[in-house]
């Protein structure tokens, strides 16, 4: 954004005008972005007070999801099909995975159609646009806090014992929440012109878990494909490296980190850029 003064036109004050330009650099954008930090955090908690507002259960709906998926997966994948689960407990082995994929699909669902359901904050107040899909993505961090609290009662039923891997659960978490806002931008951008990805984000997600290790461990994917894998699937080496620390008790494998950090930072600079060229159409389109 610049600053110039204004023509002093029948003697009157200059007043100073605010050019807006067209494609701004990343850098800016990025800097214009932090400088809007109060408005983010205010559209973070009314994201998260509107998201649960009249329900009985509140943040409990956030434990109800990856909980009954649990359930399902142990008893249909692991007792009737005897899914491999590399010694972990079934409980434990889907539930250290649905942590981070339910997290992940909660940003999308809500997400992505941020830009929509704010047509009036669009069109009519000035600010950078990405807020409103980071807003939601941040508000899906309570369900995600939620869910790995629960998870400890997991952990007291089956006596798994916390281990000194669990503080790499912070840069896992950092990861995966770039990832997040990387995908729910650009499908926040298209969805502005193309409706249709509303309603196609359920059906991306519904097939994008059946090509991420959820339901199965890493270890059937075949290894002569597993770089390109690991790499083309961000999630992958996220959700790996949850059961190795959560399940296993183990470090992370910090090659699969180093993946899925590389492939996440790449998606985030192309996602930004992309919601940054479409912006400037959100308030003719939207």
């Amino acid at each position: 954004m610049a600053q110039l003064e204004a023509l002093d036109v029948g003697g009157e004050q200059p007043q100073p005008l605010n050019i807006i330009s067209s494609r701004p650099r990343l850098a800016s954008s990025f800097i214009e972005f932090l400088s809007y930090r109060e408005l983010l955090w205010t559209l973070t908690i009314r994201e998260v007070k509107v998201r649960y507002s009249q329900t009985s259960l509140g943040v409990a709906w956030a434990v109800a999801q990856p909980l009954s998926l649990m359930l399902a997966f142990t008893i249909f994948f692991g007792r009737f099909a005897g899914m491999p689960n590399d010694g972990v407990p079934y409980p434990i082995f889907y539930y250290s995975a649905l942590l981070p994929w339910t997290f992940f699909t909660t940003c999308l669902a809500f997400g992505v159609p941020s830009l929509v359901m704010n047509v009036s904050l669009v069109t009519k107040v000035y600010f950078p646009r990405e807020i409103l899909p980071v807003a939601s993505v941040l508000s899906a961090l309570v369900d995600y806090c939620a869910a790995t609290a629960a998870f400890s009662l997991l952990m007291l039923i089956y006596q798994v014992a916390p281990t000194p891997a669990y503080l790499f659960l912070v840069p896992m978490a950092i990861i995966q929440l770039v990832l997040a806002i990387a995908v729910t931008l650009f499908f926040a951008a298209i969805n502005v012109s193309y409706r249709d990805v509303r309603y196609a984000i359920p059906l991306v997600s519904q097939i994008w878990l059946y090509a991420t290790p959820v339901i199965y461990p890493l270890s059937v994917v075949p290894e002569q494909i597993r770089t390109a894998y690991l790499f083309l699937n961000p999630m992958a080496p996220i959700i790996e490296s949850y059961r190795q620390v959560l399940g296993i008790g183990t470090s992370p494998d910090l090659s699969l980190l180093g993946l899925s950090a590389l492939s996440s930072a790449i998606l985030l600079a192309g996602g930004y850029t992309y919601f940054k060229r479409a912006e400037r159409r959100f308030a003719d389109v939207i």
